[in-house]
């Protein structure tokens, strides 16, 4: 696929389709692609990520139509992107909230950055599954019936593949981030655990802390290839 020139990059070619609807009534977005799909990239399911829909949003801006095989969210939590915070409106940590085996309704922390201690506090929900914004990516990922995830986040700065799958060994390689088979911490009521358990192949993509530029750099060309290739370890 011939890439758009660089002048035109400002805009989207073609129309998303809406699969839900935020807590706030903000369209939840989705760009499918030409025909059966095999890869679903998702970014901002948190607010404060912002960096993952802006890197995917200009990979997306440089296709001239829709990519044949991916179909793409750029906002998975839009009232957290526009509010500036990790939940959603209602506080509700997205990515704790899926109904998994192992959904806690304890708070959960997170750390405001790298080097501050986890003492910010979140609610799972009021039950696994509570929030329109996880249910409404259930429902996308059970209609669209891809074959693998890629869920954008920021900033661990690595690959987080638990199968070590040769798309994630692929990513790692082409990106430098190590490739772990888990970030380390437990992660109760994630996208990752339920789309496991659900028998889904699911790659967490973590970008490095780093400037919008460098992160442009570096791995929107990825999530070009990513977007143009559907097997993209045979391209490379």
């Amino acid at each position: 696929m011939n890439l758009r020139p660089r002048q035109d990059w400002g805009t989207i070619l073609w129309e998303p389709h809406t699969y839900g609807r935020s807590h706030l009534g903000v369209p939840l977005e989705v760009w499918r692609p030409a025909g059966p799909c095999t890869l679903l990239l998702f970014a901002g399911i948190h607010g404060e990520e912002a960096e993952t829909t802006f890197a995917l949003s200009r990979a997306l801006r440089q296709l001239p139509a829709p990519s044949p095989h991916a179909a793409v969210v750029l906002a998975a939590n839009p009232d957290g992107l526009i509010r500036g915070t990790r939940g959603n409106a209602r506080g509700v940590e997205l990515n704790r909230n899926f109904p998994t085996r192992d959904w806690q309704s304890k708070p959960v922390a997170h750390r405001s950055t790298l080097d501050d201690p986890q003492d910010v506090r979140l609610s799972p929900g009021a039950h696994a599954g509570s929030e329109p914004e996880t249910q409404a990516l259930m429902r996308l990922v059970t209609e669209l019936r891809p074959e693998t995830v890629i869920a954008l986040h920021a900033p661990l700065a690595c690959i987080d593949d638990a199968n070590a799958s040769a798309l994630g060994q692929w990513l790692a390689a082409r990106t430098g981030l190590p490739l772990v088979r888990d970030i380390g911490y437990p992660t109760p009521g994630s996208f990752g655990t339920w789309g496991g358990e659900q028998g889904l192949a699911v790659v967490t993509y973590e970008f490095p802390l780093a400037s919008t530029d460098a992160l442009v750099r570096a791995h929107v060309p990825v999530l070009v290839e990513l977007l143009t290739h559907a097997d993209p370890t045979l391209a490379s």
